[in-house]
């Protein structure tokens, strides 16, 4: 019996923790605001494009906080660079759109986590069927409303932030 190997998300900076980069400058924080280098391996066979979001499950909100939203990302592309959520840097590959997080701003928006139990920052690379026609002032809801009939896999990772 032949095994496929499984579509992964790794990264080459973070372990289980977050790093003073991927926090915010502001809000009680000193970060670098710096969205972290990710790549992924094994796509499935027809992946035609690829998404990566960031989202906070335990921002005291009610429904999370979303720190980064990138769509478009093309087929051939299997890493983002440190610092490639700083729409400034035009780090992202040709094509690759940054949409609006829950700043109401597109880009990265580093962590800033209030007191209490560390918060899970969920990584996600989504393999997609096709490219989204949606654009940078699009809401993170609905991009995931969209990626969810686009989805052909995913993979993910979850760190941790926590205040000191």
């Amino acid at each position: 019996m032949a095994s496929t190997a499984t579509f992964t998300l790794k990264s080459k900076e973070l372990g289980g923790q977050l790093n003073n980069q991927q926090y915010a400058n502001g809000m009680g924080y000193q970060g670098e605001n710096q969205s972290p280098q990710l790549y992924w391996e094994h796509a499935p066979a027809g992946t035609q494009g690829f998404a990566v979001t960031i989202y906070d499950l335990d921002a005291p909100t009610g429904s999370g906080f979303w720190h980064w939203v990138v769509f478009n990302i093309p087929a051939n592309v299997h890493e983002l660079v440190s610092g490639a959520g700083d729409p400034d840097k035009q780090l992202l590959p040709q094509g690759a759109i940054q949409s609006n997080t829950d700043l109401g701003i597109p880009g990265y928006a580093g962590a800033a986590p209030n007191e209490g139990p560390a918060h899970r920052y969920l990584i996600t690379v989504y393999a997609l069927s096709n490219q989204l026609e949606l654009d940078h002032h699009t809401t993170p809801a609905f991009v995931g409303f969209n990626l969810h009939f686009a989805t052909l896999a995913k993979a993910s990772l979850i760190v941790y932030g926590q205040k000191h």
